[in-house]
């Protein structure tokens, strides 16, 4: 059986791309490094890969908020093959962080209308940068295609953001909650959604980790899950109470769906 086609999103600034690459390949895809450049030139084009990948990290510093510029050069001149590739039934696209961000700021989460931003993510509450592992909870009924079998599931991801609060007005807030976009959630230690710190690393409402669109076959998280997909990168991991690494699921779980 061919193996899925995963184009990892690479721009200056943009790291962990190979660890998410890595995770893709190791959960049965084929994963390639692919720069925005290329695809502005037509060098590569999204329509022969399945699965779009946002890495995290500061994607050209930064500057003026999270994403922004990635997000703008996205909608500028790919708005279109963005489209497309959404509206088809074969695809999936997660970003985490630095990508989460990205998401948001295109409009391609939560309601799928690229060039329309309907939430956002800002400065952590701490005042700081949050960089740990933090529990979150999978939520039992995300419209998200990529939970299947985790649904309720509390695990460990980790953090690693200055701009990770996520908000949105009360209307938009209902709406998410509403239609079941919400994906996970920070918990405290007996599984409760929190917002206070240090539970919840950025006072994001509602406890919210990260969120489905209203296919549910674009997931945005601000943790990174492809920093967990061998025991080893657990920080207890030599005491032998790390059974599984959390992440892979996910990534095993949108290969799946994208080889239906």
């Amino acid at each position: 059986m061919k193996k899925p086609k995963a184009l990892i999103l690479k721009a200056d600034g943009i790291n962990r791309d190979e660890e998410m690459a890595y995770a893709f390949n190791i959960a049965g895809a084929e994963a390639e490094l692919v720069h925005i450049n290329d695809l502005r030139s037509k060098k590569k084009k999204l329509s022969n890969f399945q699965i779009l990948g946002i890495p995290g990290g500061f994607a050209y510093g930064d500057d003026i908020v999270s994403g922004k510029i990635l997000a703008t050069e996205l909608v500028s001149y790919l708005s279109d093959e963005l489209q497309k590739f959404v509206s088809r039934t074969d695809t999936a696209v997660i970003g985490v962080c630095n990508g989460f961000q990205v998401l948001v700021r295109t409009g391609l989460v939560p309601f799928g209308k690229v060039g329309k931003m309907d939430t956002t993510l800002v400065a952590n509450d701490s005042g700081h940068f949050e960089c740990r592992w933090v529990k979150i909870k999978i939520e039992k009924n995300s419209k998200s295609k990529f939970l299947k079998g985790l649904e309720n599931q509390i695990i460990w991801y980790p953090v690693a953001h200055g701009e990770g609060k996520f908000f949105a007005r009360p209307n938009v807030l209902s709406k998410i909650e509403k239609d079941n976009l919400v994906a996970f959630r920070y918990v405290d230690e007996s599984g409760v959604p929190i917002q206070n710190y240090p539970d919840n690393p950025n006072g994001s409402i509602n406890a919210i980790v990260g969120i489905s669109d209203i296919t549910g076959r674009v997931l945005g998280l601000m943790p990174h899950p492809e920093c967990f997909v061998r025991a080893e990168q657990h920080p207890n991991w030599r005491r032998g109470n790390v059974n599984s690494p959390q992440g892979l699921p996910l990534f095993k779980n949108i290969v799946n769906f994208v080889s239906q």
